[in-house]
């Protein structure tokens, strides 16, 4: 594997043939769910080849057996702090050979080691629309600064928290009576077309990144996704 370096931030550069992805969760994993289903539905040119908890009893691990895909924990309580628990789920990911990493509701913050060890092949998916509201409560955050679009991003990781370059992006409407439940339902919506729509352009490399850390996608394709009304469709 290659590495592009563009100033600060590097982009693996990928041989040809299928990517393997390995995703990272933490609880349910409905985004996980969303990619698998759009890999194999899809036809991508790619295989998820393991999904790992930051918890043995994330309901997310039975759903992945499930579905044929292997799975394993590496539990943050077993460790005595952040650079141990990353040391050690370094090691289990690195056993599936990885082209991309995927973070799909993993909630535990990741060491600079950590990330620098996987640059360029590190994503994230995060509820809001970068680089407004990093961090967590960020449906809680909208709706107390009174912002009228809300949303989720599809980013790089890089080791400063929640940010990184944006490779896709989705928009949804803050509407009266909104709580953050509500809310983060409807921004969950968008992040099951987002973040596939996303990770589906990795795994045909076709992402690229400019001189100034900015993602550009082969084919421009449309890298905003809008809430429609009703559901989740996107335009």
């Amino acid at each position: 594997m290659l590495f592009i370096s563009c100033g600060r931030f590097t982009l693996a550069a990928l041989s040809p043939g299928r990517r393997r992805l390995v995703i990272l969760i933490s609880g349910r994993g409905s985004n996980m769910q969303a990619l698998v289903q759009a890999c194999r539905q899809e036809d991508w040119p790619a295989d998820v080849s393991a999904v790992i908890a930051s918890r043995p009893d994330a309901p997310g691990l039975q759903w992945a057996r499930e579905a044929g895909i292997p799975t394993a924990s590496v539990h943050h309580r077993d460790y005595a702090g952040r650079e141990a628990f990353d040391t050690a789920l370094a090691q289990e990911i690195d056993r599936h050979r990885p082209d991309y990493i995927i973070l799909a509701g993993f909630m535990r913050v990741l060491t600079p080691g950590f990330v620098n060890r996987y640059t360029g092949r590190l994503v994230n998916i995060h509820p809001s629309l970068l680089p407004a509201f990093p961090g967590l409560h960020t449906h809680g955050q909208a709706l107390a600064t009174g912002v009228q679009v809300h949303g989720c991003t599809v980013h790089f990781v890089t080791p400063l928290l929640d940010h990184g370059p944006i490779i896709a992006q989705a928009c949804v409407p803050v509407l009266p009576g909104d709580t953050p439940e509500i809310l983060a339902e409807r921004v969950l919506g968008m992040e099951h077309r987002v973040f596939p729509a996303a990770v589906r352009w990795l795994a045909e490399d076709r992402v690229s990144l400019t001189a100034d850390h900015r993602v550009q996608v082969q084919g421009d394709p449309v890298r905003l996704y809008m809430w429609s009304g009703g559901d989740t469709a996107a335009r």
